[in-house]
């Protein structure tokens, strides 16, 4: 909050724990207990818990570990190796493409982060963007495929979803080959978004890496056409069907069936492919939003997040903003555009920047319409469309009577959703356009088929990827015969803290099985240490946020275009944070869940039980033991803990 007496009006952090009057000592007088306790059976307990911005992540990203190398917490373990280097390597255990999704993800991360609860969100696309830049740069790899296991995979398609599934496939061992039955892989990154949103070098060095893996491909390819099912299921041990949603929704009104009407979906694959050579120079674009579920869904679970803070890509935009890419792209073709959509401009689903580019570019955006009727000549051509102005009943427009109008125009493009092409394959259409799986990505009543991507629910670039390396784990549990029904509550990539134990040769010895009373001395055991990060996300009410001081976020520059300057630029908008911006960026990171080495423990410790491990046996979660023979359970500890990472437990 701010204060008016401020003169330069600097948000003021106001957090505290408890409230005045608040006594959460209901057993009785703090003081005594501190100073006359001599014993306790109550004693601290390190609980790692997954942050919310992993646990709205849809492609699993263990975020709060890549920020944490950022910040120079978590050394590399290798000496020689970049703190970049590391994060690299920790951002692709989940995801392949980071410095594509550092550019066009939405960030339902940076809505989820607890630190809105403080100033603003931490800027982690940003950061991604960053580290993916400098690893193309410095030319870094995936990593080395495991040994050969004679299992080979066929991926139909070769989008963000199939390309991952190759990664992952890869790294256990199996053989892959990828279909696609476009001239490039790259799936909606390369032929659904724009090159000013993606750009073409950046994407072929990401995709690059995929194919180094010793990743098969076969481009111009078309299963059902070229290759049956049966060919397939002759081949390959598995089927990974990641064909995306290539065909776009028809607008639901008459005379859509004229020549000049179209998919938003088409449209994009068509100027990607260079093949859009229109002569139209009035469009509308109807849409407004993307045609997939809203990304809230993700986020939704998390619940505690009450303060929203503008993010750089707003969490309701989906994929590649459909609409939005097309009335760009027509702008710099020097089109007359016009976006129409269902809800008033400032309710739209776009980001707010995303709205104000589009205006300033010269889009016409008029909110609160509906279609009603495309307008035909005498020729049958399109020349105008019937619209309404609206009101929205739930998901259903209604429109006002009375308000009818016409926008001239020689093209109509629909970009109100997407569903599946399956041509040569209808075997795999559920009935409703999309391939129907159950919890784990396995096609319902086909044995040795698995599917993810659009193909099964539309949503984010992101979510693919997410499905992509769920689905390679699927499968290799399938080749090992230990398939499982059901997957974790919070289904991201985890801290291990014996992996991390482990690459600093820090891990236990082994147990000699001799019964003892406790672990607190046995170097065959890591003591008083919980895992709950499959099944719980921490809140910020479980952090001491009054910790944390106010630090402006570093923000990426935009490259804004004026409707003066826009025809025929394709240059990149978003301009990257460098190194040290990139640092501080890790540093404002809460670390939710996770000792970040802050030493309020050892600081506010009354009985002096709280100590620093020893620092040759440090590690990231092992940075403080508490000698329990001083310990009186007085739970100051817990209560200064920023993070949230100490719990009170049970014990002698």
């Amino acid at each position: 909050m701010t204060d008016a007496t401020n003169p330069n009006d600097t948000p003021k952090l106001t957090n505290r724990r408890y409230k005045e009057g608040e006594n959460v000592w209901e057993w009785g007088d703090l003081e005594s207990k501190i100073f006359q306790q001599d014993t306790t059976y109550k004693c601290p307990t390190y609980v790692t818990k997954t942050p919310p911005c992993q646990g709205s992540c849809p492609s699993g990203h263990e975020i709060r570990g890549w920020l944490a190398i950022a910040r120079g917490m978590d050394k590399p373990p290798v000496e020689g190796m970049s703190w970049q280097e590391y994060a690299f390597d920790r951002m692709v255990a989940a995801n392949p493409f980071p410095s594509s999704m550092g550019r066009v993800c939405p960030a339902p991360c940076e809505s989820g982060c607890n630190r809105n609860e403080v100033d603003d969100f931490v800027g982690i696309n940003a950061v991604e963007q960053y580290v993916g830049d400098y690893a193309i740069d410095n030319k870094l790899g995936l990593g080395k495929p495991g040994e050969f296991t004679g299992k080979k995979v066929a991926v139909i398609g070769g989008g963000p979803a199939g390309l991952t599934a190759a990664v992952f496939l890869r790294l256990y061992g199996h053989g892959v080959a990828i279909f696609d039955n476009h001239d490039e892989l790259g799936g909606m990154m390369r032929f659904g978004i724009p090159g000013y949103r993606t750009p073409r070098d950046m994407l072929d060095a990401e995709i690059g890496r995929v194919i180094d893996m010793g990743v098969e491909v076969r481009t111009n390819t078309m299963v059902g056409k070229d290759v049956t099912i049966e060919e397939l299921e002759e081949h390959f041990d598995a089927v990974f069907w990641a064909i995306g949603a290539q065909k776009g929704r028809p607008l639901p009104i008459p005379g859509f069936d004229a020549e000049n009407c179209l998919s938003g979906v088409d449209f994009l694959d068509a100027f990607n492919q260079g093949w859009v050579k229109s002569t139209a120079q009035k469009i509308v674009v109807v849409g407004g939003g993307d045609t997939s579920i809203d990304v809230a869904s993700v986020a939704r679970r998390l619940g505690h997040i009450t303060t929203k803070n503008p993010v750089d890509h707003d969490e309701h935009q989906v994929l590649g903003y459909t609409a939005h890419d097309v009335a760009g792209t027509l702008r710099r073709e020097g089109v007359r555009a016009t976006l129409t959509t269902l809800f008033p401009i400032e309710q739209m689903t776009a980001a707010e920047h995303e709205r104000e580019d589009a205006l300033r570019e010269g889009v016409d955006i008029r909110g609160g319409v509906m279609p009603l009727e495309v307008i035909k000549d005498d020729k049958g051509a399109v020349k105008a469309l019937k619209m309404a102005e609206c009101k929205m009943e739930g998901p259903k427009p209604v429109p006002v009577e009375g308000t009818e109008f016409e926008i001239e125009c020689d093209m109509v493009i629909s970009a109100i959703g997407q569903m599946g092409e399956f041509d040569g394959i209808d075997e795999m259409d559920n009935s409703n356009g999309f391939i129907g799986i159950d919890a784990v990505y396995r096609v319902k009543g086909k044995d040795m088929h698995f599917a993810g991507g659009d193909i099964v629910r539309p949503h984010l670039l992101t979510t693919a990827i997410g499905h992509g390396r769920i689905a390679a784990e699927t499968i290799n549990d399938f080749f090992k015969g230990e398939a499982r029904d059901k997957r974790p509550k919070v289904d991201v990539h985890h801290f291990n803290l014996l992996n991390e134990l482990h690459q600093r040769e820090l891990e236990p010895g082994e147990y000699d099985h001799t019964q003892t009373r406790g672990t607190d001395d046995g170097e065959w055991a890591v003591h008083n240490y919980e895992d709950r990060s499959a099944t719980q996300i921490i809140p910020h009410d479980e952090l001491f946020k009054a910790h944390f001081s106010y630090e402006e976020r570093m923000k990426r520059g935009e490259v804004h275009v004026s409707a003066e300057q826009v025809m025929g630029n394709f240059d990149e908008r978003i301009t990257a944070i460098s190194e040290e911006e990139a640092i501080k960026e890790g540093n404002r990171c809460m670390s939710c869940g996770m000792c970040f080495e802050c030493d309020n423990c050892v600081i506010y410790c009354p009985q002096d039980a709280v100590h620093r491990v020893k620092k040759d046996e440090r590690a990231v979660g092992r940075y403080v033991y508490t000698d329990y023979d001083a310990c009186i359970g007085c739970h100051i500890c817990m209560d200064v803990c920023p993070s949230g990472y100490i719990k009170m437990g049970l014990g002698e």
